[in-house]
């Protein structure tokens, strides 16, 4: 078994991974089974080169905040700001405090530098303007969406005005009170004035997908899909107030399939202007039923990945990533019995498996699950190893 297994691993190069592939993907998501781990993030960055300069990937979108990613990417492509403002400002979750990330925007704008246009590099987060805590105001999205119109067509046929966006937005607070995820009372996701706002953002969204072809050629095609942005963005979060205001068993489940919902949308958009890469953990990137315990129980729905390899096929390509141990946490050594057990047997510090064919060497008769004495670690399903791509396995993250 041991040999088999051997027989399926390569090192961590993006060559090897993408010998694993049946052609390029339009989307490469590399997934990760933790979060703020440098030893994952500096393995990212590598990967980021290697697949920049030897396989024509041109955008890096991480699981950050979309419309803060418009700072980091306004960065990379023409220097806007600095380095320490956009680090700040550019990024949801506090990504922008590990010093991985800082890299990665640094080498972005240094590749770019002196590059046309068609040869840079361009930036993304793709999660929603949401946290664990709750969920942003509409606001900036909405009113983006709005001024874009506004200078583009016709008032008479623009869904409101701006000060009746502005009366029903009413203050920020109001939507970004952390009370509201754990009290559905507290949350303004279903007023009256919600209700409207939907309507207005729907009206504003399929006007600018009436008007694509005099936009595009009035702005730009990079000016309209910041828009579209805008627009997903403010239907988006208006869906999950929504759903925060609601007292059913379903409240959670609605939330995060909801957010990955956002996710995939945003995706697929990326996917129109060419090939990215996505790095995010591997529940969001995944192709099977994500699943999760939450203070109201355990929940399941469909990831970002899992609905954009619907609509993509092999245009998408998930990389699960594994751990041996994650000591700092409580994550010691894997019984042998696991697949992170069988595979932290053997001498290598990290490579990459072909996931398929390890699931083959293994049959019928599974290893058992690794159980995670840490909650902030997902381990491999070993049920389900032929559904990502590869697997990149690191035997130790150190604490640094």
């Amino acid at each position: 078994m041991a040999t088999d297994i051997k027989d399926t691993v390569q090192a961590v190069e993006a060559a090897a991974i993408m010998r694993l592939l049946p052609a390029r993907p339009r989307l490469l998501a590399l997934g990760e089974p933790t979060h703020g781990e440098d030893t994952l993030l500096e393995l990212r960055n590598d990967l980021v080169r290697q697949l920049v300069e030897q396989e024509g990937y041109r955008t890096i979108a991480i699981e950050s905040d979309c419309m803060k990613g418009l700072v980091v990417d306004d960065y990379v492509t023409s220097g806007t700001g600095t380095l320490d403002e956009v680090m700040e400002h550019g990024f949801g979750h506090g990504w922008g405090t590990f010093a991985a990330n800082r890299e990665l925007v640094r080498w972005m704008r240094a590749h770019n530098d002196g590059r046309p246009a068609s040869e840079r590099l361009r930036f993304a987060g793709f999660d929603g303007p949401l946290e664990i805590t709750g969920a942003a105001s509409p606001r900036q999205a909405l009113t983006a969406l709005h001024r874009y119109l506004s200078g583009q067509v016709k008032a008479d046929l623009l869904p409101g005005t701006a000060e009746t966006l502005h009366l029903l937005l009413g203050t920020d607070d109001r939507w970004t009170d952390p009370a509201a995820m754990m009290d559905p009372a507290q949350s303004v996701g279903r007023s009256a004035e919600a209700g409207q706002l939907r309507l207005l953002a729907d009206d504003l969204v399929a006007l600018l997908d009436e008007q694509t072809p005099h936009l595009i050629a009035a702005t730009s095609r990079d000016d309209w899909d910041r828009a579209r942005l805008y627009g997903r963005t403010a239907t988006g979060l208006l869906r999950y107030h929504y759903w925060m205001a609601d007292t059913s068993p379903a409240r959670m489940t609605r939330l995060v399939g909801v957010r990955d919902q956002m996710m995939a949308h945003n995706l697929l958009a990326l996917a129109e202007r060419g090939p990215a890469l996505i790095h995010a953990h591997n529940s969001h990137l995944q192709r099977v039923k994500s699943s999760m315990q939450m203070w109201e129980g355990p929940v399941e729905w469909w990831s970002a990945g899992a609905m954009v390899s619907a609509r993509l096929g092999e245009e998408y390509a998930f990389v699960a990533t594994a751990l041996g141990t994650i000591r700092h946490q409580g994550v010691d050594t894997p019984p042998p019995d696991t697949v992170e057990g069988l595979l932290y047997a053997l001498p290598e510090d990290r490579y990459v498996i072909d996931a398929p064919r390890l699931a083959t060497v293994l049959g019928d008769t599974r290893p058992a699950p690794r159980v995670s004495p840490w909650f902030g670690y997902a381990p491999l399903d070993p049920a389900h190893l032929a559904d990502s791509d590869a697997i990149v396995f690191v035997k130790d993250v150190p604490q640094i």
